[in-house]
């Protein structure tokens, strides 16, 4: 399989069997996810694998939400993989500053595709995941206060019969020399950050 056969292939999984992911298979995960650019080269992510059953049950539950009904697949992931943001180079902190952007995020988002990208060329199905309760898996996993838990990655073998993920038509994501407002629907930017010109 080429990697753009990758690319198209890989998809958010949300249903898994119940086979356990092996370590080692985990730790290729982080591997491929290490490898990622970041600002300043200053790689600013810790993976915790969440094997413990019961471990693995509560960071689950951080994961849900008894008002919305979110993420209620957690719970059935073999594996969860925490994704935290650790403290930047000086370099990328005060370009960071500067510039008004959060490199730590942007580099663990990177970071995550190659996680995700890997585990799909080894036939695993991950899901990663936004919504949870960051101070509550903090404490159960005993990160630092400095640190941010960027993601959270649900990893098992996917369920048989994955739908295939709508797209935006390619008209609607590029264009060459200027944006082309006229091709996205609904209007994009428009009001995105409240800027005036």
């Amino acid at each position: 399989m080429t990697f753009l056969e990758l690319v198209r292939e890989r998809r958010s999984v949300r249903r898994f069997k119940p086979d356990p992911v092996p370590e080692d298979l985990v730790r290729r995960l982080v591997e491929a996810a290490a490898e990622a650019p970041s600002a300043c080269n200053s790689q600013p992510w810790h993976f915790i694998a969440v094997s413990d059953a019961d471990l693995r049950a509560r960071v689950a539950a951080a994961c849900t939400s008894a008002l919305i009904p979110i993420n209620k697949f957690v719970p059935s992931a073999p594996m969860l993989v925490v994704q935290v943001g650790t403290i930047p180079s000086p370099a990328s902190m005060l370009g960071g500053l500067v510039k008004n952007k959060r490199f730590v995020s942007t580099d663990n988002g990177i970071a995550a595709a190659h996680f995700c990208l890997a585990a799909a060329e080894l036939g695993l199905g991950t899901c990663i995941l936004g919504w949870f309760d960051e101070r509550k898996i903090k404490k159960l996993l005993q990160i630092p206060a400095a640190c941010r838990v960027e993601l959270v990655h649900a990893v098992g073998w996917p369920v048989e019969g994955l739908r295939k993920a709508r797209r935006k038509p390619f008209s609607q994501i590029f264009s060459v020399d200027r944006f082309n407002q006229e091709a996205a629907d609904p209007p994009q930017c428009e009001t995105l950050r409240g800027d005036s010109e």
